[in-house]
């Protein structure tokens, strides 16, 4: 009996004990004061969650073009949020509008810095002090104008003497640390050096030397190819959307077209940087990015295995002949399904994960490079393939994959399983993109 009663005290003594804080006898801590809250991750504005779980990945009917680049296989997903709807005009606005702003205080931060940057304490200089944005910007102050007179176009390119903004001039400059670059290179704890070379995505070979070799700096310019509602369809009259889908307020709700995959990608890391400045200092920053072409398939399926359409079932339409989508229906009668070109966002009904426009409408970038064989080499867990093609790259390797379909596809490009491409520094007027951000921790 005592010797069942001292085991007992002993197990008491192992895992009874609560922590303490700062005891000094080894205790663990479950976290430091004023962190004992269990982390609950809020629903990010917009977007809806989608729960982590297996799927089949491919096709799930004919394979018509006999691409045979969309095997089935077994994925297993982590969880994620995704946008609820495609980005519209009047979100991918609020990110032409920072980089007008911006590029506003750049240029007025040297002759205006205590209007325009945050001073430094006295005594102190700083080469490149950081903009402030309380601020406002008056664009009509005399003592303005000749400073952001680069920011217009000339007296030779106005329209009618009109001062309109030169969107040449409207650049995202940005910079990102590629882990995947970091993850080829070992430190060597001996000579306290890093040992390896890596290959950047200008194609240069460098020799790293510390943790700034891994940083990745680009600039995009950002205004949307307006033009590309004439380019992409010559003999047709296209003309008001070419010089009124992006600007006016007739279409806020549309979806952003005209948008390359790099321009995507900006958006995606300007959304990052603002929802971090937001973030409170306990809690890392969320990255806003592309979803994967799997993360996308998953998500577009709904919780519905071995179905054709987001919706489940075979079939474009219901019981009562409506169709589900905003696509090509019977042959070019584009306006039987509600809409001759792009519609608003959120007018079909959603899937089950509450994801509208997952098919139709406008197709959607993905992060994913194109490969015919990629399924071949995929992991069975969350798979990715990423390249991030140079300007001197052959046109091959600058194919991104393009899911879900648009407004002048026929209704095979609107399965989940159907794949396509498009070049990364190409904008369509069937093309757009939403954003999705990865769920912190496991559920």
């Amino acid at each position: 009996m005592k010797k069942f009663i001292f085991l007992l005290t002993t197990a008491g003594a192992l895992f009874g004990c609560r922590a303490y804080e700062g005891n000094g006898y080894g205790e663990l801590d479950r976290g430091t004061k004023g962190r004992r809250i269990k982390y609950q991750e809020a629903s990010p504005t917009g977007m809806v969650y989608v729960p982590s779980g297996p799927f089949i990945l491919g096709t799930n009917d004919q394979d018509i073009a006999h691409a045979m680049s969309a095997t089935p296989k077994t994925i297993t997903v982590d969880a994620f949020w995704m946008d609820q709807t495609e980005i519209t005009n009047y979100e991918y606005r609020q990110f032409v509008s920072y980089v007008k702003d911006s590029t506003s205080r750049r240029l007025l931060a040297p002759n205006f810095p205590e209007e325009f940057t945050i001073q430094s304490e006295e005594g102190e200089t700083d080469e490149n002090p950081p903009l402030k944005w309380s601020t406002r910007i008056n664009y009509k102050n005399p003592e303005y104008l000749a400073e952001l007179e680069s920011m217009y176009y000339t007296a030779e390119e106005s329209l009618f003497g009109q001062r309109e903004i030169d969107v040449r001039k409207l650049v995202y400059e940005y910079a990102w640390i590629d882990v995947r670059l970091a993850a080829n290179v070992r430190y060597d704890y001996e000579k306290k050096e890093y040992v390896g070379t890596i290959v950047k995505p200008n194609g240069e070979t460098e020799e790293v030397k510390n943790r700034g070799s891994f940083i990745v700096r680009d600039n995009t310019l950002i205004y949307p190819d307006t033009l590309c509602w004439i380019r992409d369809f010559f003999y047709a009259y296209n003309d008001p959307f070419a010089t009124r889908y992006f600007s006016h307020p007739a279409y806020n709700d549309y979806p952003v077209v005209g948008v390359t995959w790099k321009q995507a990608n900006a958006f995606c890391h300007w959304r990052t940087s603002m929802s971090n400045q937001r973030s409170n200092r306990y809690v890392a920053g969320h990255d806003y990015r592309l979803p994967s072409e799997v993360e996308w398939e998953y998500a577009a399926r709904g919780g519905l295995q071995g179905e054709l359409f987001p919706w489940g079932g075979p079939y474009a339409s219901n019981r009562e002949g409506c169709f589900l989508a905003n696509f090509k229906p019977q042959h070019g009668k584009y306006d039987l399904d509600g809409g001759v070109r792009t519609v608003a966002v959120g007018l079909y009904d959603p899937n089950d994960y509450g994801l509208y426009d997952m098919a139709g409408n406008v197709a959607e970038w993905t992060a994913n490079a194109y490969d015919e064989n990629a399924y071949s080499v995929y992991h069975d867990m969350m798979p990715t393939y990423t390249y991030n093609a140079k300007q001197t790259d052959v046109a091959v390797k600058k194919r991104k994959v393009v899911r879900g379909g648009s407004w002048k596809d026929i209704s095979y490009f609107l399965q989940n399983g159907v794949r396509t491409y498009e070049y990364q520094d190409s904008a369509r007027s069937y093309i757009g993109f939403r954003c999705i951000r990865s769920y912190m921790g496991t559920h």
